[in-house]
């Protein structure tokens, strides 16, 4: 059976709150190394590197203009809590390097907020 993602909720350390729309990440990625020689004859070889970098999360949220964003403050922690997984929840220190806010013609106003990782994610189920 497939997760459903209604329920979802992020929070911050500086209190920030809005109304989530989708979340989509952290996109995660680590090297790949090559170890490719003289002697390698068929195809290159390679190995993964050490580090993961967790990327980025990108957040789309119901924009409230009396609300500052937290673009300036400095890295805090975030923490996501799953719905229907018994609050299975992702934890990770980030900052906020963009908040883009969209305001269309008789529609709902939203915002994208893009969070970058620094460090580890801890998952707990």
């Amino acid at each position: 059976m497939a997760e459903i993602g209604t329920g979802t909720t992020i929070t911050f350390d500086s209190g920030f709150f809005a109304e989530i729309l989708d979340v989509k990440g952290p996109d995660a990625s680590r090297k790949s190394i090559e170890t490719s020689h003289m002697g390698t004859t068929t195809a290159h070889t390679f190995t993964p590197g050490d580090l993961v970098d967790w990327g980025e999360v990108t957040i789309d949220i119901a924009f409230r203009p009396g609300t500052r964003p937290p673009i300036d403050d400095a890295a805090q922690s975030c923490t996501i809590t799953f719905p229907d997984t018994g609050a299975a929840t992702w934890a990770f220190t980030a900052f906020m390097t963009r908040f883009s806010p969209s305001t269309p013609l008789e529609d709902r106003m939203t915002a994208t907020c893009t969070l970058k990782i620094t460090g580890d994610v801890t998952v707990t189920a």
